[in-house]
């Protein structure tokens, strides 16, 4: 660590947010030298190999770690270690309990945060833009705006592409992710879409999502199913090699970004004002324009509060097909006339 700092940063958040706090991690390692993160299982594997991530720290704080013990034990270690500077971007109090009980001098986290006052120093939030420029408002001013980005490997390209090959995936297909752990984000026609596009598709997610993507490949003979398949690594990696993603406002869409994948995303109860959309020029982000009832919540419910879900089920296959075509071409385009 620079000048004798050890720093830590405590991100326990969804895997989506993990992803988003990427640019501050690459701010705070020009600054200190590689940091450490506290972040959840399964974001930990994708920091990891991060060149601004010293070290990562696992925290299951909804299983082995749950309760006051795996607290405990976690505020322990970090004791331990000694940190000088402790940052905080998710605003959670028990994030901020083990800053507190960590020993370091200076917790830095957003005023706004319910434990703004065990802070030693407080950056407002801002209350617009995308989430990628709140998080940096927290390394202060005077920095760099470095990329979404995740550090995989040249293993993690291998595995995509030897999973690519063996079910005889061409380059130029579209990959699609229909899951979200919020039941009302989840677009309810990628079936429909899968089958009506002329590309070839491949569904990407967890093995949450085998269920919905077995329905993607009953109804389009060409789509193939790599959920629950691949590692995340593997699964960014692969996302990597498509043309573009297709995604409903979850992880994929963060994993796309930080990949440089064209996007088009599907937004029902959220919107891409909460700073959660695309990120720059190679997406579209696409919903039910002057809805009353939407946005219906921060996250999204589990079902439709009104029960029609009309966000989701009145944004047609035609609509997203269209989209597709003018991300695809946009696409191809640049690849042919790249910019100086």
């Amino acid at each position: 660590m620079k000048e004798g700092r050890r720093t830590l940063v405590i991100q326990t958040a969804f895997l989506g947010d993990v992803i988003l706090t990427t640019p501050l991690l690459s701010v705070l390692a020009e600054r200190h030298g590689p940091v450490d993160v506290v972040t959840t299982p399964g974001a930990a594997s994708l920091l990891e190999t991060h060149p601004a991530v010293g070290s990562v720290i696992r925290y299951d704080k909804h299983g082995a770690d749950r309760g006051w013990g795996g607290f405990r034990a976690l505020a322990s270690e970090i004791r331990g270690r000694r940190y000088t500077t402790i940052y905080l971007p998710h605003r959670s109090i028990r994030s901020a309990a083990l800053a507190m009980l960590s020993g370091a001098a200076e917790r830095i986290g957003f005023a706004d945060s319910p434990a703004a006052l065990t802070y030693t120093r407080r950056f407002p939030r801002p209350g617009a833009g995308h989430e990628v420029d709140r998080l940096l408002a927290l390394a202060g001013p005077g920095h760099s705006t470095p990329p979404v980005s995740l550090g995989l490997t040249v293993a993690d390209y291998e595995q995509a592409d030897q999973w690519l090959a063996a079910h005889g995936v061409d380059p130029g297909f579209v990959a699609l992710a229909p899951g979200s752990i919020w039941g009302t984000k989840r677009w309810p026609y990628y079936p429909a879409l899968a089958a009506a596009i002329a590309r070839p598709s491949v569904i990407v997610g967890g093995k949450d999502d085998t269920a919905l993507a077995a329905a993607i490949t009953a109804a389009a003979p060409r789509a193939v199913s790599a959920a629950g398949a691949l590692s995340l690594r593997a699964s960014a990696a692969l996302i990597h090699r498509a043309a573009v993603l297709i995604t409903n406002d979850s992880a994929p869409l963060h994993l796309a970004t930080a990949a440089g994948t064209p996007i088009v995303a599907l937004f029902g109860p959220t919107v891409p004002e909460f700073g959660f959309g695309p990120r720059g020029s190679g997406g579209i982000a696409l919903g039910h324009q002057g809805l009353a009832c939407r946005p219906c919540s921060r996250h999204g419910p589990q079902t439709c509060p009104l029960g029609h879900h009309r966000c989701m089920r009145e944004l047609s296959v035609d609509t997203v097909a269209a989209a597709l075509a003018a991300v695809a071409s946009a696409e191809e385009q640049r690849a042919i006339c790249p910019r100086d």
